[in-house]
């Protein structure tokens, strides 16, 4: 029997999504199926083509027949946007879109549809907060419902969080005590740019999640950086703008001491993380 591990555990190998709608949908349709989408926590999100909107709710169906751990299918019929950082879904199958999701060790709980998340990211946010040391001063500007605050908080180190999504704040706010951090995570909502109205105005450690578009949040978040502290600074670019980049970060006393592609987001621009040693 053909396996595949994750996790470190052994399971069997899952039939893919297209090989469970052979014989449901008309043969025309099937080329338009993906096998890939995302789950967070128990909802599956899905972004059809116009090809198989028609049959949206009939794929749903599929996807909970074969998968027992999903309980809601949504479908995004359109892109991340606005300062809110939400795009708008159809509910294909299920009662609620919100979600209890657990990620190394830490549990968020948020409603899919109001609040930014993606899971893509787990491995990079853990590779940036295991980098925090106990005492550090953390600032997490567009800290969404938790995912780099709340760990970091854990490790012992002095978090302020700041989101302005209403709804997205609401549920950091739970995340921070789901995952008992109350004492060590300071949460604001407000403008992520106003650094002066926080208690304090170095940190050691800056994790940046900005969105599309904020590049120049950064100007507003370096003079906030303790000298030797550490950014880490996440844009959107094309594989052909990192060496200006580069170059122009070198040019301002900056040491690049990492940095990566996190995953693409539209034809040839890619999500980036940039670790910026001052």
């Amino acid at each position: 029997m053909d396996i595949y591990t994750k996790s470190r555990r052994i399971y069997p190998a899952r039939m893919g999504l297209k090989k469970q709608l052979e014989g449901v949908l008309p043969a025309g349709a099937l080329p338009f199926v993906s096998d890939h989408f995302e789950v967070i926590g128990d909802i599956a999100v899905l972004s059809l083509p116009v090809e198989l909107e028609l049959y949206g709710k009939i794929i749903a169906a599929s996807i909970v027949a074969h998968r027992k751990n999903i309980y809601t299918v949504l479908n995004k019929n359109e892109q991340i946007r606005g300062p809110s950082r939400t795009a708008r879904y159809e509910v294909l199958c299920g009662e609620t879109t919100v979600t209890v999701y657990r990620e190394f060790g830490f549990m968020y709980r948020f409603d899919v549809t109001r609040s930014f998340f993606s899971t893509r990211l787990a491995y990079e946010r853990n590779r940036v907060t295991a980098q925090v040391e106990p005492g550090e001063r953390v600032y997490v500007p567009f800290a969404g419902v938790g995912p780099f605050a709340i760990p970091a908080a854990a490790r012992g180190a002095e978090v302020w969080a700041v989101e302005m999504n209403p709804d997205a704040f609401r549920w950091l706010t739970e995340n921070i005590r789901l995952n008992h951090v109350e004492t060590r995570c300071h949460a604001r909502q407000g403008d992520a740019l106003a650094v002066a109205a926080l208690p304090v105005h170095r940190f050691d450690r800056i994790i940046i999640p900005a969105p599309y578009g904020m590049d120049h949040a950064l100007d507003s978040f370096l003079p906030c950086l303790a000298c030797g502290g550490m950014a880490h600074w996440y844009t959107f670019k094309t594989k052909e703008e990192i060496p200006a980049l580069l170059q122009e970060f070198e040019s301002r006393g900056l040491t690049v001491t990492f940095y990566s592609d996190c995953g693409n987001v539209a034809p040839g621009v890619s999500r980036y993380v940039f670790d910026l040693a001052q």
